[in-house]
């Protein structure tokens, strides 16, 4: 873990009083980037008047709190809060209705300075995004951690904003680090700190686990990451399927899920959370069929088409599971889509009611090289 102390001495390098320090440091080339409060921190940006006074982007009216700035999370004002409990709360806040079209803007710039750090960026959000720096060496002469050190500098000299930084060997931890020095933090978790760090941390702290998930993973007396371990890898595929393997190895702080921007990524997908479980088909065909035109148009925006289509399921307890089959035909074609799909999710029905369902397409080829067939024949 790195050490950040308040009193530690100066840089022996560069004798600067916030340093970092881990054995690791040097061979670590995954990282998270997230912006500080982003929404917030952009109209205070925009309003130096503001600077130390409480700002939360949000509906006043029957609202939500969008984003709070760090003023504000001191009174315990916090994001998706509903507006009137963040008042109550911090009274004198001062309340901005979101301008997206600004954010946009500006995450804009942030997201095509990081593709100048490396080829491979993959974007989360509006303001976060993972980068893979494994080509640090060779594209600018020094390891990733100085040039996210330099990155970080960039953004606060350039567009006045701060940003926090995880770096790790993998994504799960990178995310992790991120969080853990906010706001404009540097944080580190090598490969020997994950298993230890994460024993006594809340479930939740684990990617996927949301608070109704954690839930039921507190039925199965599992409140900690450690709680995991006392299950085998089959004993938690049986609990919760395909999640269940992901679980095991998150426990271990192992997390083989590579950093894809969208030339090296695998796969398009789309996925929802229904707002209750769902079972019937006639329920179920409206939402696949929503899936069907989002994934059919990022084909087409990506001018590519797939052999492949995979329909992903969660039960109303947690279970996942996943069908997939080869097409026939390449195909980028809603219609297309949406008929293969259907099939694959009429076998799965048995299993329901389900909470989520999602939709992938891979095995790609350019459109280009796709051979002509006869798009009714979807399935082998």
């Amino acid at each position: 873990m790195p050490k950040q102390l308040p009193q530690q001495p100066p840089c022996p390098v560069c004798g600067a009083r916030h340093w970092i320090s881990h054995p690791d440091l040097p061979s670590l080339n995954i990282a998270h980037i997230d912006c500080d409060s982003f929404y917030a921190s952009v109209e205070k940006r925009d309003r130096p008047d503001w600077a130390n006074k409480p700002v939360i982007v949000g509906g006043r009216e029957r609202g939500v709190v969008t984003t709070a700035c760090y003023v504000a999370r001191l009174h315990g004002v916090r994001s998706a809060m509903p507006m009137y409990t963040a008042l109550a709360k911090c009274p004198e806040a001062i309340v901005i209705k979101p301008r997206m079209g600004l954010y946009r803007e500006v995450s804009r710039h942030i997201h095509n300075a990081m593709k100048r750090l490396s080829p491979i960026v993959q974007p989360v959000s509006i303001d976060e995004a993972y980068i893979d720096l494994s080509s640090s060496h060779r594209l600018h002469g020094k390891p990733p951690f100085e040039v996210l050190l330099d990155f970080q500098d960039w953004v606060l000299s350039n567009l006045r904003l701060t940003i926090s930084v995880g770096l790790s060997h993998n994504k799960l931890l990178s995310k992790i680090a991120s969080d853990l020095e906010k706001p404009r933090g540097f944080s580190v978790l090598g490969p020997s700190d994950g298993a230890s760090f994460l024993a006594d941390k809340s479930t939740r702290i684990l990617w996927g686990v949301g608070p109704a998930f954690a839930k039921t993973l507190a039925k199965k007396g599992i409140y900690k990451v450690g709680d995991l371990r006392r299950f085998t890898e089959p004993e938690l595929t049986k609990l919760f399927g395909t999640t269940g393997r992901q679980l095991s190895n998150f426990s271990q702080g192992l997390d083989s899920r590579p950093v894809k921007n969208e030339k090296t990524s695998k796969s398009v997908s789309s996925e929802t959370t229904f707002k209750k479980d769902l079972s019937a088909l006639n329920d179920l065909k409206p939402i696949l069929a929503n899936l069907s035109e989002r994934v059919a148009s990022r084909l087409v925006r990506k001018g590519l088409v797939a052999r492949t289509l995979a329909v992903k399921l969660k039960t109303y307890d947690f279970r996942t599971f996943t069908r997939q089959r080869k097409l026939i035909a390449p195909t980028m074609n809603t219609r297309s889509v949406n008929e293969a799909s259907l099939e694959l999710l009429r076998k799965e029905l048995s299993r329901g009611p389900f909470r989520l369902m999602g939709l992938s397409a891979s095995d790609f080829t350019e459109l280009d090289d796709a051979p002509s067939a006869p798009q009714n024949r979807l399935l082998y």
